[in-house]
């Protein structure tokens, strides 16, 4: 027995190195973790067990034979993240580049399929070079394989992808189609192909960190939801952001102790300017309203126009979608109705209540707009509020002009409760532009055009930039004081807790993409 036991810890120990301690010496040249160190460092210390760890690849061809790896390449199994259950698998670059074989993809496959039976998280810590070359179509299947359950997965339990190194081919697809996905400055990429294979094909010089770097993922493309300075940052943003979520789709998260005091947040009193064209910061309005120090940023650098994140409010954590006049004047573009739709989705699968904030004068005109969509692309985020039937509460700060008043959580599609400070404007477009049209004439035909403009631009003003019209007609439930805002919102979402909707039977909506 004893020889058996020394041959069990014998073949352990093998895996634990996985592809040797020169390898493993290399990866921390880079200033980057293992594999194993990193599951070490997620998970809860001593919680994690591991699943598959002498599983070895199948192939025969070029040599592979004479390279064996216990393990193949990726770590899997479950453990604890502050408690809770999360399965995980960490994929390793000393083993193959990390490149994923039919066994590797087995393994992935067995967590992932163990994390729906159960109802728990699934995270992914990729580091991969893509499919296995020596494999061909095995390795080709093994990420279709994943790519499905990825899918059938999707708003089951929460999916994350945190990219820790170099991800080309099929291996950025899966973290795609997830829910969100992590970068690391410096050392993780994504592209479909490399700077190489691009240069060949379509003459294009570029380095791999402005094709699929952290930055460029994370500002130009959309495609990544955070970016952290390195491997220890990225791994404890899993965990922040882990906390804000319910184990599965039929479960909430824990609200934490509060009790509810005054809760009157003066800061916000004085935040929208008296002029209704200057700037302000929709970050502030945020701050004061949420739980303090409780705002977790999601797509950051992208779409600035628009604010999405998780916060806790009376210890309850929602969703938060918000224009931000500070760019673009808050409009309504393609970037930003995708990257709100997508976080509107997530927050409706996994029942997080959503908060809005509006300060928007409309969509984004021009040829650009026009030419890559802005009719479908917008109706995104129209589609995705309409569909969701979590607790939805709006708040109107300042202008809610056009379509954009719609599509921004209004009551005509299915907001709970629609607030407004004194400060909004709820109307088809800004006075200026109001007055040229419905006075077009009478203007161009007075003595002084200018003065006549501002008469009938004023006049309009009076009419329609307020919230009271709306509030008659009961589109707006109660002009709330700006230092109110806090109080009405957490007795709002507490009301609402119990919210159920029962939506007409169907396979699902064809939504506009």
């Amino acid at each position: 027995m004893d020889s058996k036991i020394k041959r069990l810890d014998k073949l352990n120990a093998l895996a634990k190195l996985g592809g040797g301690q020169e390898r493993i010496n290399k990866q921390h040249e880079k200033k980057k973790l293992t594999a194993r160190e990193r599951v070490d460092y997620f998970l809860d210390e001593g919680s994690f067990e591991e699943i598959g760890i002498l599983v070895t690849h199948r192939s025969n061809d070029f040599g592979m034979e004479n390279e064996i790896y216990h393990g193949d390449g990726v770590i899997t199994g479950y453990g604890t993240v502050n408690g809770r259950l999360v399965y995980v698998y960490a994929q390793d670059f000393t083993v193959f580049g990390g490149s994923l074989s039919e066994t590797h993809a087995e393994k992935i496959c067995k967590v992932m399929d163990l994390a729906v039976k159960v109802g728990a998280p699934i995270i992914g810590l990729n580091d991969s070079g893509g499919a296995r070359i020596q494999e061909g179509v095995s390795s080709l299947g093994g990420y279709a394989d994943i790519f499905y359950r990825n899918v059938n997965t999707s708003g089951v339990v929460p999916q994350i992808s945190a990219i820790m190194g170099p991800c080309a081919g099929g291996a950025v697809y899966s973290p795609a189609i997830t829910d969100f996905t992590f970068m690391v400055e410096n050392t993780s990429y994504m592209f479909v192909t490399g700077p190489n294979v691009v240069k060949t094909v379509t003459n294009e010089d570029v380095s791999s960190e402005d094709l699929g770097g952290a930055y460029t993922h994370a500002s130009k493309s959309g495609v990544a939801h955070r970016i952290a300075a390195n491997d220890i940052e990225c791994l404890n943003d899993v965990k922040k952001l882990l906390s804000y979520l319910p184990q599965n789709n039929s479960e909430t998260t824990k609200k934490l102790k509060f009790k509810l005091n005054d809760e009157i947040r003066e800061i916000l009193s004085d935040i929208v300017p008296e002029n209704p064209n200057k700037p302000y910061d929709m970050h502030k309005v945020i701050l004061g309203i949420i739980d303090e120090d409780s705002f977790f940023e999601i797509h950051k650098d992208f779409a600035e126009n628009i604010l999405v994140g998780f916060a806790r409010l009376g210890g309850r954590s929602i969703g938060i979608v918000a224009n931000q006049p500070m760019f673009l004047a808050g409009v309504l573009d393609v970037k930003s109705s995708k990257k709100a739709a997508r976080f509107v989705r997530f927050c409706d699968c996994f029942n997080i209540p959503l908060l809005v904030l509006v300060d928007v004068p409309g969509f984004l005109p021009g040829t650009d707009q026009e030419w890559n969509g802005i009719i479908v692309q917008g109706s995104k985020l129209l589609y995705a509020f309409s569909e969701a039937t979590v607790p939805r509460v709006t708040v109107i700060t300042r202008k809610a002009y056009g379509g954009a008043y719609d599509v921004m959580n209004s009551k005509h599609i299915g907001a709970d409760l629609n607030f407004a400070w004194p400060s909004a404007e709820i109307a088809v477009m800004g006075a200026k532009g109001a007055a040229e049209i419905i006075f077009k004439k009478e203007i161009q035909n007075a003595k002084d055009p200018d003065a006549k403009l501002k008469e009938k631009e004023l006049e309009y003003a009076l009419k329609f930039a307020d919230p009271y019209l709306a509030a008659k007609r009961g589109f707006i439930d109660e002009v709330i004081l700006p230092k109110d805002s806090r109080k009405k919102l957490i007795k709002a979402f507490a009301m609402l807790e119990d919210k159920a909707v029962d939506k007409p039977k169907r396979k699902h909506g064809n939504i506009p993409l």
